[in-house]
């Protein structure tokens, strides 16, 4: 069973103050893909085990507690069809990286996710997005994440450093490099969570971030310890279980229930948690921001 536990939201309305006025719910619009194919058949991180069995059918059961989820927040959740052969479509947030409706293509590093880039950049195409398609080996929302105005840009195990090069020429905004050292967080999106999806009017003065000290080399974490000083520190013990990867709109924080350090600190800072458990989908090596690929328009 899925823990859930959710604050309510107002559907009509872009923002919502929380109770103590420190959070501001965003009004957010997400693209998933139902798992209808999940299985583990080939290995392509430290999480994935093929001997291990997968249940489909609660992988399913566990994605649509989390859809259901953002329904009930008041988001907006736009669906892209699954493909028979391709079990890692589920993890949509590798799909491209969107902002202002352009949508930057990904192209994956491992052979079996490589026809993943074309389907995701015929969605975009065909639902109104200016497609930039990529020369560069890079995984998308997996490795790119958006704090404010800077793109924090991960490389180490996927996304390639000419990537982030490629992601400044596309978009015209400050990437900053960082690089991943710990396999079994081998995307940006496992190791860092951004908390304040919104800067500035409408938001928060300055966007905050979660991150994992251990999953980044030394100069990465000087460059975040200057950057972030207010950022939550988060123990291996919560990474480890995928807590940071997460998906925040501003006040409610989705996020693993078994990430209870995590969760605490959450609660500390005046967010939200909210718990849904997608431990099947882990079997493959993704959470709950691995199944969110964030449609900023």
């Amino acid at each position: 069973m899925s823990t859930q536990n959710t604050a309510p939201a107002s559907t009509g309305s872009t923002t919502e103050v929380a109770a103590s006025g420190s959070r501001i719910q965003q009004h957010r619009s997400y693209l998933m893909c139902r798992p209808e194919h999940f299985t583990v058949s080939y290995t392509i991180n430290p999480w994935m085990e093929p001997a291990n069995p997968t249940d489909t059918a609660k992988a399913v059961a566990q994605w649509q507690t989390l859809y259901d989820t953002y329904i009930a927040l008041g988001h907006d959740v736009q669906l892209i069809d699954p493909i028979d052969g391709l079990p890692d479509m589920v993890y949509t947030a590798n799909g491209g990286f969107v902002i202002g409706n352009v949508a930057y293509g990904a192209k994956f590093r491992f052979e079996q996710r490589v026809p993943e880039g074309p389907a995701f950049m015929d969605w975009f195409g065909d639902n109104g997005f200016e497609v930039a398609r990529p020369v560069e080996v890079n995984e998308g929302e997996g490795d790119f994440l958006l704090v404010g105005d800077t793109i924090l840009a991960g490389t180490g195990f996927r996304s390639t450093g000419d990537s982030h090069r490629e992601l400044n020429e596309v978009f015209g905004k400050e990437v900053v490099s960082l690089n991943l050292v710990d396999p079994r967080f081998y995307h940006l999106d496992t190791a860092i969570s951004v908390l304040d999806p919104v800067e500035g009017p409408g938001g928060v003065e300055k966007a905050n971030i979660a991150y994992l000290p251990g999953a980044f080399d030394e100069q990465s974490r000087r460059i975040l310890a200057e950057r972030y000083p207010d950022a939550i520190l988060v123990s291996d013990e919560d990474g480890a279980v995928f807590g940071l990867n997460s998906a925040s709109d501003g006040l409610n924080v989705i996020i693993s229930p078994r990430a209870k350090g995590f969760e605490a600190q959450l609660r500390e800072r005046g967010y939200n948690p909210v718990l849904v458990d997608l431990s099947e989908l882990l079997l493959g090596g993704g959470g709950i921001k691995c199944c969110t690929l964030e449609l900023r328009r």
